[in-house]
């Protein structure tokens, strides 16, 4: 399982880390920042084929694929978000993190507005 591969990594990443913290502190993120790309490139394959499936499970119920996309697109903004602000957390930047956070925000509202008019498109079809 790639768990396994996922959780060793970053234990012996934590471990190196941890060590060069005393020494070298630089270095210490250098190694944090790179676990961490490593570890979302090694989970990308993984979404792609949850995109995939819902894809065609979209086709297959009739759903527009608009508010499909929408949702997907959510869903990507909020890991991408949660993984620039963990890095600048990681950095000691928190104040960097919390925008980046509060960006991701915004951008799913403004992303999200297709669904919110469909949903009251339908509200208003529905009322007399």
């Amino acid at each position: 399982m790639e768990i396994f591969q996922i959780v060793g990594i970053g234990i012996v990443a934590t471990i190196l880390a941890v060590l060069l913290k005393e020494q070298k502190s630089e270095m210490s993120l250098y190694i944090s920042i790179a676990t961490g790309l490593l570890i979302f490139f090694i989970i990308i394959s993984k979404l792609e084929y949850v995109i995939e499936t819902l894809e065609d499970l979209a086709n297959k119920v009739d759903i527009n694929f608009v508010y499909t996309t929408v949702v997907l697109k959510i869903v990507g903004i909020s890991y991408v978000a949660e993984f620039g602000a963990q890095i600048a957390k990681d950095a000691k930047q928190n104040t960097i993190g919390q925008k980046i956070e509060l960006a991701g925000k915004v951008i799913i509202m403004v992303i999200s507005i297709p669904i919110f008019i469909g949903v009251m498109d339908l509200i208003v079809n529905i009322m007399p």
